[in-house]
């Protein structure tokens, strides 16, 4: 067995294990630093919104000899303040401007004809009016609130409502670093970032709900014992999921990193940029916030019921009567019985109780019965 295997194998078990939901305070700072840092650049850069969602007008200028210094240069000289000029592919120019009036259009076209050299029929222009534009900024948003009220039907019906709560922290956790991403990098939100963000928040539901079913099987009936608290429970559910988290991680990261070297550094294909930046940091937050936010919430939701505060106290009460009894069976002078050890719900350190109590495991020197004197044989 590799030790990848074995290691899962382990964590399964429980013979390894992490303490993810006592240390939730780290996570928390961490994804803290994180979500500030998009809020500085949401509310300090802002967002780089493509002219689909703004308004304006393109120009894209056929393979030619030209650079994109010329085309800016040409931009400018047609009356254009400034231009936002980029290569698309091998060797198309793409030039977009804020929103012009057709005979405005028609001048720029015709400038660039004349510095570029290239015809006017060659050059495409879209035009893009701000009306059409902001219908389609409303119509993302839409299916954004219907994408999360959606989510939170579906878990509180599959699971219940403190469970689709922490899953909708961890998707607006998502959703706040990911667009973030774009605002401090400056990246253009395109029709094809918002079909990447969707994407994302969906990969992220996905991995919540295979931790959140994993974490009801193990808390399953667990109000009725004093095992183990409900965080306990669920703090094993995470590390038997853990391995399967991290290579459904590895094995979605890797195509979208070739997008982005592969297609974006090396083909100049601005559309898959677009989408695999939303992808990528989508994917590692979605991965992060499953494991260290989407449970750790819940569990802090679920301790503050009264049946697990008062299975809290039975668990502490349970295991500090066991190290009591440990303490005393020490102390016996001349040894102390072997019990064996109890393999039913209460434990082993319940049942060593209870023989004690009643006076069962002797925890002094063993006494051995006198034999009475045998009576002389008669003459």
């Amino acid at each position: 067995m590799s030790s990848l295997g074995t290691l899962a194998h382990k964590l399964y078990s429980g013979e390894v294990s992490y303490d993810f939901i006592r240390n939730r305070r780290r996570w928390y700072a961490i994804s803290g630093i994180f979500l500030v840092l998009a809020l500085v650049g949401l509310f300090g850069r802002g967002l780089n919104m493509g002219i689909e969602f703004k308004g304006g007008s393109e120009f894209t200028i056929p393979p030619s000899q030209s650079t994109v210094e010329q085309a800016r240069t040409s931009a400018k000289t047609a009356g254009i303040t400034d231009p936002i000029v980029t290569q698309v592919g091998a060797d198309k120019i793409r030039i977009q401007t804020p929103a012009l009036t057709p005979k405005e259009s028609a001048a720029v076209t015709a400038q660039l004809s004349k510095d570029l050299g290239v015809s006017q029929g060659e050059i495409g222009v879209t035009l893009i009016g701000p009306t059409w534009g902001a219908e389609i900024s409303k119509r993302a948003a839409q299916g954004l609130v219907v994408f999360l009220v959606l989510v939170v039907i579906f878990l509180s019906a599959y699971f219940e409502w403190r469970l689709a709560v922490a899953a909708l922290v961890a998707l607006i956790h998502d959703l706040l670093i990911t667009v973030g991403i774009y605002a401090l990098t400056g990246f253009e939100i395109t029709p094809a970032t918002v079909i990447g963000v969707l994407t994302i928040l969906g990969f992220s539901l996905y991995d919540t709900v295979v931790v959140f079913d994993k974490v009801r099987e193990n808390t399953k009936g667990i109000t009725s014992g004093n095992r183990m608290t409900y965080s306990e429970a669920a703090n094993l559910a995470l590390n038997q999921t853990l391995v399967r988290s991290i290579n459904t991680s590895v094995v979605a990261l890797l195509p979208v990193a070739s997008i982005l070297v592969i297609g974006v550094g090396f083909l100049g294909a601005g559309t898959l940029k677009d989408l695999a930046l939303a992808l990528f940091v989508g994917t590692a937050a979605g991965t992060y916030s499953s494991i260290f936010i989407a449970t750790p919430v819940a569990c802090q939701l679920q301790e503050r019921r009264p049946e697990m505060k008062a299975l809290a106290s039975r668990v502490q009460a349970r295991r500090s009567g066991s190290d009591k009894n440990k303490n005393a069976a020490r102390k016996g002078a001349g040894g102390t019985a072997l019990l064996e050890s109890d393999t039913d719900e209460q434990g082993s350190d319940t049942t060593t109780a209870a023989l004690l109590n009643h006076g069962i495991v002797a925890t002094g020197p063993r006494q051995q019965p006198k034999n009475s004197s045998r009576s002389r044989r008669k003459k």
